[in-house]
């Protein structure tokens, strides 16, 4: 019985690793020669990842027939075969088929692109607000909620990741590890409030199929809806000055019970709900139970 007990004890830990490791590749990140896009955690990253793979069913096509036609006429029409040049200035099936060609090609393309920015641009209704507000060279955030929470998110250092327990490499990135990570629910829709406080950055997660200018003086509006727990990284997206590629963003997408749980300590302590949430996924990933009383 003991042997039995020990078995299914350790599957059970083996399955939560493989869960929180799954939940990691999930929670992407970029990945060294990659040329595809990060695996999507929301409906709106599946729907543009679809429109890209229909896409190339046009554009392959169409560049080589290009490249066909290109070589035909280099071949067919020179010097050496055609000594005395066509004076040819007008055939009307060649203009009807370069005419009517392309309005159908494009038809096929503007009907799903629209649909995917309806879809962008209209998002169900929020349960949750944050305002994320760019700065050279930083994103600090506003949780607009009954007890506000707000805090600075730096990019991490490598001397401070001893102190914040984000050694794992694989897990917390150089150059995308964050001190503090926004933290949101799953399967909830959050919307984005994106502004500046100083020159036009751009908040940028691939994972999600975000990314929204934040410019001064004026307040844009995103949204998302994960649907996978992880960690998420993404960048500033838009040139903003001499440490530009140190502004990473990184979002953990946790359970609405967790999510709860750290939004109560954070009205206090951010950083010592953040290391509480970290130490229970980490638990779990260990095989030991998450608990939503950090």
């Amino acid at each position: 019985m003991d042997k039995i007990f020990a078995t299914t004890r350790s599957a059970a830990a083996g399955a939560l690793a493989l869960l929180w490791m799954g939940g990691g590749a999930l929670a992407d990140q970029p990945r060294p020669w990659e040329i595809r896009f990060q695996d999507a955690a929301t409906g709106i990253a599946e729907q543009i990842h679809w429109f890209e793979r229909y896409t190339l069913w046009f554009l392959g096509p169409i560049t080589l027939l290009v490249l066909a036609l290109i070589l035909w006429c280099v071949l067919k029409f020179r010097a050496g075969v055609n000594p005395q040049p066509s004076k040819t200035s007008h055939n009307t099936a060649i203009e009807v088929i370069w005419t009517v060609g392309p309005v159908i090609v494009l038809l096929f393309l503007a009907v799903p692109s629209f649909q995917l920015l309806t879809a962008q641009y209209s998002p169900e209704d929020p349960t949750l607000t944050v305002k994320a507000t760019g700065y050279q060279w930083y994103w600090g955030y506003e949780y607009q909620t009954e007890t506000p929470v707000s805090f600075d998110s730096l990019i991490l250092g490598n001397d401070d990741r001893a102190a914040a327990g984000k050694e794992d490499m694989a897990r917390y990135p150089r150059l995308l590890a964050v001190d503090n990570e926004v933290v949101v629910p799953v399967g909830e829709t959050v919307r984005l409030l994106v502004t500046a406080g100083d020159v036009i950055h751009s908040w940028t997660i691939p994972a999600f199929g975000v990314k929204m200018d934040a410019v001064p003086g004026r307040i844009n509006e995103a949204w998302f809806k994960a649907d996978k727990e992880g960690l998420y990284y993404g960048q500033c997206s838009e040139l903003c000055g001499k440490d530009h590629a140190f502004m990473p963003i990184a979002v953990r997408v946790v359970s609405p019970e967790l999510y709860e749980t750290w939004l109560a300590a954070a009205a206090t302590d951010v950083s010592g709900a953040n290391k509480a949430l970290q130490a229970s996924l980490e638990n779990a990933a260990d095989g030991k139970v998450a608990s939503a009383d950090f």
